[in-house]
């Protein structure tokens, strides 16, 4: 089973996720939280695997919930994944670096959402088409990287920065073991390795760095 709780202030959009999710058979709603402060709480001591997270939500919004999620070393197991609506999405960028395992709108389809919720509890990141738009075009708009920047790749081997350079472009362990003549279990472990030598929780947090510091640029091919 894969344990959700549900982050959103609106009583009637949790009730809408509760009964969608109680339908499905290998999935369970653990808690439901009113605000970011009680979604932090109810994380620690429910240990969900997913947490579905509002960004508009009071005391404590949805980013700074991510934040103090993702800091704690004793909720490393569990996997934020943020819904909003399209008014909201200039925040994406910000709740990626704040270590969101990925990004929905709220309309989506149960089917979808479904999906979604496995996806992410499986280790990976998701994000709908349109907030992918909105990234992009976030990341557009960064500066030239600093040169405190680029030493966060100094770690890395010459491959490393090309695996790390192809996840950045959105590519798969398929596509890039495709694409350098490897693998894709030898290309997994090339992520994995930059994973762990950038201190990423996951692949939307290497997309954010690929672009952060310079290896991608918005536009390349």
């Amino acid at each position: 089973m894969i344990r959700v709780l549900l982050a959103d202030d609106q009583t009637v959009v949790r009730a809408g996720f509760r009964a969608l999710l109680d339908l499905t058979d290998d999935l369970v709603v653990v808690g439901e939280a009113a605000d970011g402060m009680r979604a932090v709480d109810l994380t620690r001591t429910t240990r969900p695997d997913v947490v579905l997270m509002d960004i508009r939500m009071p005391r404590v919004d949805g980013l700074e919930a991510t934040r103090r999620i993702v800091a704690d070393p004793r909720l490393d197991a569990v996997r934020v994944l943020v819904l909003t609506t399209y008014e909201a999405d200039e925040y994406v960028f910000e709740a990626l670096r704040a270590g969101a395992a990925g990004f929905l709108l709220k309309d989506i389809d149960p089917d979808d959402l479904r999906a979604a919720i496995r996806t992410v509890a499986a280790g990976r990141c998701l994000l709908a088409p349109a907030v992918t738009r909105r990234v992009i075009e976030e990341f557009a708009r960064l500066k030239a990287p600093e040169a405190e920047a680029r030493r966060r790749l100094d770690p890395l081997t010459d491959r490393e920065r090309e695996v790390l350079a192809l996840v950045g472009r959105g590519l798969s362990n398929d596509e890039i073991g495709q694409r350098l003549l490897m693998s894709p279990l030898t290309a997994k472990t090339h992520v994995s390795r930059v994973m762990t030598k950038l201190g990423a929780r996951d692949r939307a947090q290497l997309v954010v760095t690929a672009y952060e510091t310079g290896l991608v640029r918005a536009g390349q091919g």
